[in-house]
């Protein structure tokens, strides 16, 4: 059964969410953890850079935000390329503003269109990071096309039309 987001997060959508999809990740046969995207009406895989939407993943294991941090931007080029400073400050920011993660921890990812993407750790607001082009690169890792967990991006978007 899919978990329910905080009423914080729901609030700052701005836009009513409903469960897309859902799927575990998992690496080498380890449980890393498990993801919910919550979507509004009419919501586009082909378009989720220009629509508001929620990314939640709810942790088995252990992570330091400096793991998370450097795992990401790792992600992100596979996207598009971007330069050493860039990726520098972006690595920064995402690793100032996300907690170190336990077992069972909850971090949610708010798509927030032309602005950014606001994070939340266990229902609580713990930052944003305000470039449109992070955001999108951030949560391709999951959404777009070159993801290097296809059938994690086939799960997710399994609701939603293509």
């Amino acid at each position: 059964s899919t978990p329910a987001l905080a009423p914080t997060v729901t609030a700052a959508a701005t836009v009513p969410l409903r469960a897309a999809g859902q799927g575990r990740l998992t690496f080498f046969g380890l449980h890393v953890y498990d993801a919910v995207l919550w979507t509004g009406q009419g919501f586009r895989a082909d378009a989720f850079g220009e629509q508001p939407f929620v990314l939640e993943l709810q942790y088995a294991r252990e992570f330091t935000a400096a793991d998370i941090a450097r795992r990401s931007l790792d992600e992100m080029r596979r996207h598009a390329a971007f330069d050493a400073a860039r990726a520098e400050g972006w690595r920064m920011r995402l690793a100032a503003v996300l907690p170190d993660v336990r077992r069972g921890d909850r971090i949610a990812g708010l798509h927030r269109p032309g602005q950014g993407a606001a994070f939340f750790h266990n229902g609580r607001p713990v930052g944003d990071i305000a470039d449109p082009e992070f955001a999108r690169l951030f949560f391709s890792i999951w959404l777009g096309e070159a993801t290097s967990e296809p059938a994690l991006r086939q799960r997710l978007l399994a609701g939603s039309p293509p």
